[in-house]
């Protein structure tokens, strides 16, 4: 996929303009925002999941090398 760069992203945002309007653009802005905003937290929280499901793995197996 290539890259958009600068001349790209003029054109979708005059795009854009001339579909939604002035007045909605700041609206879809705030809920593409709100949207990736949760997507991230969504993500992080996974994340942290199986990180913590991996320390409690390695706990297991070097208890059970001990023994």
């Amino acid at each position: 996929m290539p890259n958009i760069g600068i001349p790209g992203l003029i054109i979708i945002l005059i795009i854009a303009l001339i579909v939604f309007g002035p007045k909605k653009l700041p609206q879809l802005g705030r809920a593409v925002g709100q949207t990736l905003k949760e997507f991230k937290n969504s993500t992080k929280d996974i994340v942290d999941d199986v990180t913590e499901e991996f320390k409690l793995d390695d706990k297991e197996v070097d208890t059970k090398k001990k023994i």
